[in-house]
C-alpha cells in the first residue's frame, strides 16, 4: 500500500492478483503500474554486458572460439604464469567464466554464478597485478572490473527480469550470497597462493643459474 501512495494510486480491495513470475500484485491498487522498473531493466543490461563478455572469454579458453586458444593453448599459456596444471587450470577458469557468465546474463543461480566469476577474474588480476591497473600497460583493470561487476550483482541480485524471479529465487536465496562469495574467496585465495609460490620458485631457480653461469664466466 505504501508503494500505491508513493506513486499516487488509489486503494480498492481485491483488485487484481498476479497470475505470472512477471505480473505484480495489485490487490488492493486501481492505476497503471508497471512489472519491473529502471532498476530491473539496468541490472539487466548490466549482466547481459559482464555476462557476456565473460561468456565470451569462457569459450575462447574451453573450445578456441573468438580466436581463442582452447584447452591446449590456453592450459599452455596458464602454465606459464604459474597456474598448474595448465590444462586443468584452463578448464576451471574457462568453466568459470563461461558458465558464470552465462548464467549472470540469464539472471539463474545468482550468487554462485557471480562468485565463480569474480574468482576467475581475481585470479587473472594477479596475473596483471606486476604491471599496474591500467589495461594500456598490461593492468589488472579490465579483470577487476569485470569481478567486481560480478560480484556486485551476485549480492544485489538479479532483479525481476530473470529466470531466479522467474523461478521464485529458488537458488537466489539470501543466505547464498555470503556462502558463494566466502567459497569462492577461499578457493582462489588457496590457487593464487600456489600460483606465487610456483613463480616465486621459478624465479629464485633462474636466478640461481644466472649466478653461477656468471661465476663460470668469471672463473674461466
Amino acid at each position: 500500500m505504501e508503494e500505491a501512495a508513493r506513486r499516487g494510486l488509489s486503494q480498492r480491495p481485491g483488485a487484481y492478483a498476479p497470475k505470472g513470475p512477471f505480473e505484480c500484485d495489485l490487490r488492493g491498487v486501481t492505476g497503471t503500474v508497471t512489472c519491473f522498473d529502471r532498476r530491473d531493466l539496468g541490472l539487466l543490461l548490466l549482466r547481459l554486458g559482464t555476462g557476456g563478455v565473460l561468456a565470451a572469454h569462457g569459450a575462447q579458453k574451453l573450445f578456441g572460439w573468438f580466436g581463442g586458444g582452447g584447452l591446449s593453448g590456453t592450459g599452455e599459456a596458464m602454465e606459464s604464469m604459474g597456474y598448474a596444471p595448465g590444462r586443468a587450470s584452463a578448464a576451471a577458469a574457462g568453466l568459470a567464466e563461461a558458465g558464470g557468465g552465462t548464467l549472470l546474463a540469464l539472471g539463474l543461480a545468482t550468487p554462485a554464478a557471480g562468485a565463480a566469476a569474480a574468482g576467475a577474474m581475481a585470479g587473472a588480476s594477479a596475473v596483471h597485478a606486476p604491471n599496474g591497473f591500467f589495461a594500456q600497460s598490461g593492468g589488472y583493470e579490465h579483470a577487476a572490473s569485470l569481478g567486481l561487476a560480478a560480484a556486485g550483482l551476485a549480492v544485489t541480485g538479479p532483479g525481476r527480469i530473470s529466470l531466479d524471479h522467474a523461478m521464485g529465487h529458488t537458488v537466489d536465496r539470501g543466505w547464498m550470497v555470503p556462502v558463494a562469495l566466502a567459497g569462492t574467496a577461499a578457493a582462489t585465495l588457496a590457487v593464487v597462493g600456489a600460483r606465487y609460490a610456483r613463480v616465486r620458485r621459478q624465479q629464485e631457480g633462474e636466478q640461481g643459474e644466472l649466478f653461477d653461469e656468471e661465476g663460470v664466466a668469471h672463473g674461466s
